[in-house]
């Protein structure tokens, strides 16, 4: 029996297109040996069957329909004078609004994705498990994914901003191969394609410019805002036709074809011009990327350049398949900036992407978020200060809610062998009395209480240099004058470059911020404050990132703010109960 496929013509006249098929019999006989045909099946809307001997109208209803007893609507099509004389070699066209109906399930949804089942019915909001119908159109929002499973086991995996519409959702008679045809009309996608031994199985995805039909493959196509479209192929071998150059070809010889072996890809312009096959670029490097990311502001992560990279797309998915996408993007360089995510186990995809719009090979990596409990503040000494042998203390923020305080003293940045690791301090301060001078640097972390008495510990902060040097020469007492200055507050944080900040004070019985005595805007990640009266307060900052980005407020951190009385060494007073001393 063989087969090809047709389509009616275009509503709005010929649009040029491309068709991708792979080099595995998605096609009859028939359909090779007829470029025509060929070029047809990639865009059809019905089936073209040509006839052997013996075939009848009630068997070819029986082998594409759902029943037998629908031969009458293909003779009606056909004009076929006697269902039961067929002349072999001649062509009966089967539309596929006959064929057996089938629907896809909805894998996982995230962000604002509606379906409309119908022209003129209102979208409705998309739920996992849930059916989606033939001719159901997908709008997914700027901050949306979608994986829709369709009959055969292939996986659709829309991205954001995307418009995409389950077309054709037919199967090949009662228990015959799955035809799905998906028209995008905005947006990109990634499909992964399972093998199988079902000769005439078809999935095609269709732009305004063009049509990919592919079997057994995993690849990827996007719709530019010019309507350019791009695919690229990861596995499997396809062969790409340009439509208007195959319609010119008609009757005449075979219309020129390329061929993307796995690691291609190529670019359709908007003039309907195929470009070249050309090899993807490389996987970016992430070998860089921290292995546990423990910002609470923003998910940042930086890459670093990638030669012939126009831009980047990046996706995070909670599995190594990206059926379940929880923020995607593209940016000009690769500083990836996102929202930030729970604490939990992520996998990260990034792919540069050439002066063409072509995506390259993916690096996908394994990725941890923990950023709970949040890290402290550092507070005192400020970055690159100086502090005297034999006094002075390392102070940071206090976080509610958390039990302990780990805080680590090395001689150089990568911690690999500490010089002091107190790891259950119950406040966020430790004495520098005993530490020789010399250059150092110190970081800290949050620990929870957990059930069994263990301690859950946070990420640390970044950490920050501090110097510890002998004081100079002694005054004479005649020299010696009591400090009694304005009160000072200084703090400290990371940041990455560009990042501005919001940051707000509230009393220390405030946790809600209903009354915030401060809220100002910053240029860089430190803050000072003179003449605060003495006492304790909450202090929470916001990111405000150069992507147009904003972070959440940060968990409230805990600041005491001294008289301005102090002791010799520069340290404030407190009472016996750690209170701070009032001036009289």
């Amino acid at each position: 029996m063989a087969t090809t496929y047709h389509r009616a013509p275009w509503p709005l006249g010929a649009i040029t297109a491309l068709t991708l098929s792979t080099l595995a019999g998605l096609y009859s006989t028939s359909a090779h040996a007829n470029p025509a045909a060929t070029d047809t099946a990639a865009q059809g809307d019905e089936i073209a069957h040509t006839v052997k001997d013996g075939d009848t109208l009630e068997g070819l209803a029986k082998a594409y329909l759902t029943d037998p007893r629908q031969w009458p609507l293909l003779q009606a099509r056909n004009k076929v004078a006697n269902p039961r004389r067929l002349q072999p070699g001649s062509i009966v066209w089967i539309p596929v609004r006959l064929q057996p109906a089938e629907s896809a399930t909805v894998e996982f949804v995230h962000g604002a994705v509606t379906a409309q089942a119908r022209a003129g019915d209102a979208p409705a909001p998309v739920a996992k498990g849930g059916k989606l119908d033939e001719g159901t159109a997908l709008q997914v929002g700027p901050d949306g994914f979608v994986a829709v499973r369709l009959a055969d086991g292939t996986v659709v995996r829309v991205q954001a901003q995307s418009d995409l519409q389950l077309r054709q959702l037919r199967r090949r008679g009662r228990a015959g191969s799955v035809q799905s045809v998906l028209e995008m009309r905005s947006g990109a996608l990634e499909s992964t394609v399972p093998p199988s031994p079902e000769a005439f199985r078809r999935m095609e995805i269709r732009t305004p410019l063009a049509v990919t039909s592919v079997r057994g493959t995993r690849f990827s196509v996007e719709m530019a805002e010019s309507g350019q479209t791009t695919a690229s192929v990861l596995n499997g071998s396809v062969a790409v036709q340009s439509r208007s150059n195959n319609e010119a070809s008609q009757g005449a010889a075979t219309a020129p074809t390329s061929l993307l072996t796995p690691g291609q890809g190529l670019a359709v312009a908007t003039d309907g011009t195929v470009g070249a096959p050309r090899a993807l670029l490389a996987a970016p490097d992430t070998s860089g990327v921290p292995a546990t990311l423990g910002d609470a502001s923003l998910l940042a992560i930086n890459i670093p350049a990638l030669p012939g990279a126009a831009r980047y797309v990046a996706q995070v998915a909670q599995d190594a398949d990206f059926t379940q996408v929880l923020r995607h993007g593209s940016f000009a360089t690769g500083q990836l900036r996102w929202k930030a995510l729970d604490d939990g186990r992520y996998y990260l995809s990034v792919r540069a992407v050439d002066d063409a719009g072509i995506a390259g090979v993916p690096a996908v990596q394994p990725i941890v978020i923990k950023t709970r409990p949040i890290a402290p503040l550092h507070q005192q000494p400020a970055p690159g200060a100086v502090v005297a042998t034999g006094s002075g203390e390392l102070q940071c923020t206090q976080v509610p809610g958390v039990r302990w305080y780990r805080v680590q003293v090395a001689i150089e940045a990568e911690f690999r062998a500490p010089v002091k690791d107190e790891q259950r301090l119950s406040e966020c301060r430790l004495s520098l009395a005993s530490l020789p001078a010399g250059a150092y640097f110190w970081r800290m972390a949050s620990l929870l209480e957990m059930p069994d008495g263990q301690g859950d510990q946070g990420p640390f902060a970044p950490a920050q240099a501090f110097t510890v040097a002998d004081r100079p020469p002694t005054l004479s007492a005649q020299s010696l004058q009591a400090q009694d200055g304005d009160t000072t507050v200084r703090l400290h944080w990371p940041a990455q470059p560009g990042q501005r900040f919001r940051l707000q004070l509230a009393s220390a019985s405030d946790e809600a911020f209903d009354k915030v005595t401060l809220d100002t805007q910053l240029d860089s990640p430190s803050w000072t404050a003179s003449n605060l009266p003495a006492g304790d307060y909450l202090v929470r900052i916001q990111v405000l990132d150069p992507s147009g980005l904003q972070g959440d407020f940060s968990p409230p951190r805990k600041i005491r703010v001294g008289s301005g009385i102090s002791t010799g060494s520069g340290l404030p007073v407190s009472t016996s109960s750690g209170q701070p001393v009032g001036r009289p």
